[in-house]
């Protein structure tokens, strides 16, 4: 498997950011992986199709909101806190900290 591709911190774009996290699936993966540290597509995907799934985690890293890498034949992602934070600080914390 190719290693994923990801935009550093400072390639990061707050448009490009908000918008993934427009997506309620995408906002529900973030919040997850919050919470859970680290996870593989699998456990995030809600029971959606592979494609579907595969898309918005593909938005969600072009955003720098999440790092996938490759474990044996399984995705894992956790979020970019600490970069987002050097970036924007303070706008994951918000969005977090909101009701679902």
């Amino acid at each position: 498997m190719r290693p994923f591709k990801h935009p550093t911190a400072n390639e990061f774009v707050l448009e490009r950011v908000l918008y993934a996290l427009s997506d309620p699936l995408r906002l529900e993966i973030v919040r997850r992986l919050a919470t859970l540290g680290e996870a593989s597509c699998g456990e995030l995907d809600g029971g959606r199709p592979k494609s579907s799934v595969s898309h918005h985690f593909r938005v969600l890293r072009d955003a720098g909101l999440v790092f996938t890498q490759n474990v044996g034949t399984t995705h894992m992602n956790h979020l970019r806190s600490e970069d987002m934070q050097t970036r924007f600080p303070g706008l994951l914390d918000v969005i977090l900290s909101q009701r679902v």
